[in-house]
């Protein structure tokens, strides 16, 4: 299949799941302390209310509201201190009119009390408190079952488990939690002028970025890295590495020769490992156009060629990848940051466009500043916070006539303004 016959990135999505399904990956049970960054893989319900008193939220003194509120040509309310309650223990008593009791943070409030007043709008002597405000039923009081009752949903499947998530799942009494198991990954990077981290490269060579780079984005994304190596430019070779990983995973990656040079390789390779044409051969997105996702049917192993530019590598393992972990899992897509353009910014003629931005605050407002670096220089991403989508449609640059264009191949590009309100999407 030739790269001129390009996907959008819809349809290449559509096509991926078309072969491969949506079959979620396996479940797994983690200690909770293991669960934060993990995607949950059942509903989670309370088991019990909570709180399961009513219970003080402020330091200070439960008393009876209509207790607080002053009669006319009165100089204030002051009220009989019936005792203390202490933290994590019953109050052994009830407060009558004119009583009130001394509650702090987190204890029970004692029956008959409907509010609390805090301990800085009073002074208390000689067993009376003196009160210098008013307060309303239920001031200062978590009711029972107020932040869970039983039985209702506290969690759905597919939530990606956030440290406040964590904190609920305590507060239900859960040690170990079911969540989705990572899927198998290896990565396989591949070009003659590679060398690894360690290494000195030579005036020809450079050192690898993408084995490290795709190992950190996978782990952060449901994947779990199972091996990984850097090899030369050699159909063999990668063939026989490729067919190494099969069996140990869930996804192959294939950084390099996924376009249409010399020392491409990697549809050739997939082709004779699969015996199929690749589902997908080029997406019509820069940057990631060279991008190949294939399936053996033998092992149900995803075989996917990226391209070999780690922006190009990273943003494409992110459209596809990540998309697909969250699409398997049920996740919810995460929402864009809204921003305003900072200034006019070019896409490529026929592709939609993943532009680098960097955002920033102006007043009230997020401002998305381009970055610019071309797909071979990681730094474009370390200085960005996320990408921009412009579309292949956006308003050109400049007014053309469309015949002459088609006919001379003088397409101009599409471009946003500045000032253009835009989504951010993060990496």
């Amino acid at each position: 299949m030739s790269l001129q016959k390009t996907d959008t990135i819809e349809n290449a999505r559509e096509k991926f799941i078309g072969r491969v399904g949506t079959a979620a990956p396996e479940i797994e049970r983690v200690p909770l302390d293991a669960a934060s960054g993990r995607v949950l893989a059942k509903d989670v319900y309370a088991e019990g209310d909570s709180p399961s008193f009513e219970r003080a939220i402020v330091d200070g003194y439960a008393v009876r509201a209509a207790d607080t509120v002053k009669s006319a040509g009165s100089d204030g309310v002051s009220l009989t201190l019936r005792g203390s309650v202490r933290i994590g223990k019953a109050p052994e008593f009830a407060l009558a009119s004119g009583e009130c009791a001394y509650v702090p943070t987190g204890a029970m409030i004692p029956d008959g009390a409907d509010a609390m007043v805090m301990v800085e709008d009073t002074s208390a002597a000689e067993g009376r408190v003196a009160l210098r405000v008013a307060v309303a039923v239920d001031f200062g009081i978590a009711h029972r079952a107020e932040d869970m009752k039983k039985g209702q949903l506290l969690l759905s499947r597919g939530t990606l488990l956030r440290p406040c998530d964590i904190g609920a799942l305590a507060a239900n009494g859960q040690a170990e939690v079911f969540v989705f198991a990572p899927l198998r990954l290896s990565i396989i990077s591949t070009g003659d002028e590679l060398v690894g981290v360690r290494d000195t490269p030579t005036r020809a060579e450079v050192r690898d970025i993408n084995t490290s780079a795709l190992s950190a984005l996978a782990g952060e994304n449901g994947y779990r890295v199972v091996s990984a190596c850097v090899l030369r430019d050699e159909a063999s070779v990668i063939q026989n590495a490729v067919l190494a990983a099969l069996e140990k995973s869930d996804v192959v990656i294939v950084s390099g020769g996924s376009s249409m040079g010399e020392h491409d390789l990697t549809a050739r390779v997939f082709k004779e490992i699969t015996g199929e044409e690749a589902i997908v051969h080029g997406i019509a997105v820069k940057p990631g156009k060279p991008t190949i996702i294939s399936h053996c049917k033998k092992t149900h192993t995803i075989l996917i060629g990226l391209p070999g530019h780690p922006v190009s590598a990273l943003m494409t393992f992110t459209l596809i990848l990540s998309w697909y972990y969250r699409r398997v899992t049920g996740q919810q897509e995460a929402l864009p940051t809204p921003a305003r353009l900072s200034r006019d910014t070019q896409g490529t003629p026929g592709r939609t466009t993943l532009h680098a931005v960097a955002l920033s605050i102006e007043g009230n407002r997020a401002i998305a500043e381009p970055v610019s670096g071309k797909s071979g220089m990681i730094t474009t991403m370390t200085r960005a916070d996320g990408f921009i989508i412009i579309p292949p449609q956006a308003v050109p640059a400049f007014a053309f006539d469309e015949q002459k264009a088609i006919r001379s191949h003088d397409i101009p590009p599409p471009q946003l303004l500045e000032g253009t309100d835009v989504l951010v999407y993060r990496y």
